[in-house]
């Protein structure tokens, strides 16, 4: 590795440990993690923290590392896409990455209502989302101009950050998104998971990645991403990141097998166990 590549790496580990609020060891504010930080919840995307500007813990944000660094090297081409951002953590990290690469020719879309989550659409789904109480959740509604001055106190909004406001969708089926590397889903419930996906999920470039952030963890969520897969044909396995996060690789014939920027697919955090097939285990879910 040389010097610039050693400075990007670091640039990137503060930008974890910053994003994630461990530095100052931020609270959280849900109900159930007791109040106070916990460093092990806190990797684990555990719990809801007071104002660190992403909850997906370290090793889900560092799964977003090792895949953009495989389509970047690889030159699978698209942008970079995250659908539900809460306070833009993710999406910062992913401007964070280009920034720190030189990369100029992609865009980071930023697409969330700004305004929580949707009540249940009984008409479009009418069992699916049935019971679900996402949208009573003030604290995942945070506004676009709090999102916006999340980034700029990075000094990373730019013309390459670009934002979609609106229920999903509204806004997705018509966004001027042409071809995508990375699709990032955390819309948690099964309409916004699907509405996503059938608006996005033909643009992801062969060789690129479709991120699930609460796959493990929210059943709507896992049962859309289930039905698309069955509906689509799509058997590419579904990788496990941290229990609670997956990712499929889209079919790629002829993608290399470059590891481009130098980070191998399978590298894993300390402590982390490795990854796995995760395609049987919900199968019956």
């Amino acid at each position: 590795m040389n010097h610039i590549a050693r400075l990007a790496e670091l640039y990137l580990n503060l930008m974890e440990r910053v994003l994630l609020g461990v530095i100052y060891e931020d609270p959280p504010i849900d109900q159930w993690s007791g109040g106070v930080y916990n460093p092990v919840l806190r990797a684990k995307d555990r719990d809801w923290p007071a104002k660190a500007h992403t909850m997906i813990g370290f090793e889900r944000l560092r799964n977003l590392r090792v895949l953009m660094s495989h389509v970047i090297g690889d030159q699978v081409p698209g942008d970079f896409v995250e659908t539900g951002v809460w306070r833009g953590g993710a999406c910062i990290y992913m401007r964070a990455m280009l920034k720190a690469l030189g990369i100029v020719d992609r865009k980071i879309w930023v697409a969330d209502s700004f305004a929580g989550l949707p009540t249940p659409d009984s008409v479009r789904y009418p069992s699916q989302d049935q019971g679900d109480l996402h949208h009573t959740f003030k604290a995942l509604a945070v506004s676009l101009e709090t999102v916006q001055e999340n980034f700029r106190k990075y000094d990373l909004l730019d013309e390459q950050v670009r934002f979609l406001k609106g229920w999903f969708k509204d806004t997705l089926p018509d966004a001027p998104i042409d071809r995508i590397a990375i699709l990032r889903l955390d819309g948690d419930m099964y309409s916004s998971t699907m509405d996503a996906l059938q608006a996005l999920g033909h643009k992801v470039s062969p060789g690129g990645f479709i991120i699930v952030d609460d796959f493990g963890a929210v059943e709507g969520c896992r049962r859309a991403i289930q039905d698309y897969r069955r509906e689509k044909g799509i058997d590419e396995p579904m990788q496990d990141i941290d229990g609670i996060g997956a990712f499929w690789r889209v079919s790629a014939s002829a993608c290399s097998s470059s590891h481009g920027v130098g980070i191998n697919l399978d590298a894993q955090l300390p402590g982390q166990v490795p990854r796995r097939s995760v395609e049987g285990e919900q199968a019956a879910a």
